[in-house]
């Protein structure tokens, strides 16, 4: 590691939180604390309050960097058959929840805090948007006679049964087995969704 002085602003901030996502990873939110973090980059507490406004802080920018990656993982899925694509989406979203169980988890439950600026309340829900994107899409692709709330709905409730789903039926030591049937379920799910929506749309 270099020494303290070597580090800018920008580098410390990435030391903090990739330290803290390593403490998530292995062992879940609650293991996470301030004077863990200082100890395992080697600063001192108030050397990372110099960089996080408070705990709650350090907190959101972790889940953000989740979203973000996420998102990566999610925009790499390409199809241009619009359902195959929903379902290969549904299973690059249970993959990074399955490899990611802990970040993915604690961010899912996350809520941002009451008294948060505006500004930072768009910066987070821009995050949570852009994974959400290419579902909206893509639905909107295969039903463009809908609204835009119409089709803003149709992907919450998509992405929200997968979500749910992954919740209910994963855990940090799923095997492959057990990630085979969920799988199935999910795309299952996506399947019969689509089904009952295209059907209802066209009535």
């Amino acid at each position: 590691m270099a020494k303290r002085s070597e580090h800018s602003s920008e580098e410390l901030k990435a030391l903090i939180l990739n330290a803290a996502e390593i403490i998530v990873s292995e062992e879940g939110i609650s293991a996470l604390n301030v004077r863990r973090i200082a100890r395992e980059i080697g600063y001192t507490v108030g050397s990372i309050y110099m960089v996080f406004a408070n705990m709650a802080d350090l907190i959101m920018q972790i889940h953000a960097r989740t979203l973000d990656k996420l998102a990566e993982n999610l925009i790499m899925v390409n199809n241009d058959n619009d359902q195959q694509f929903l379902e290969l989406w549904a299973m690059s979203y249970l993959s990074y929840a399955t490899k990611n169980f802990n970040q993915w988890s604690h961010a899912l439950k996350y809520n941002l805090p009451v008294k948060v600026e505006q500004e930072t309340q768009t910066w987070y829900l821009t995050k949570i948007d852009k994974i959400l994107f290419p579902v909206r899409a893509r639905l909107a692709r295969l039903k463009p006679a809908q609204t835009e709330e119409q089709i803003k709905y149709a992907a919450i409730a998509l992405s929200t049964g997968i979500q749910g789903l992954c919740v209910l039926l994963i855990n940090a030591q799923s095997n492959k087995s057990e990630i085979k049937e969920i799988e199935d379920i999910v795309t299952l799910l996506v399947r019969n969704f689509l089904r009952g929506w295209l059907i209802e749309t066209n009535k």
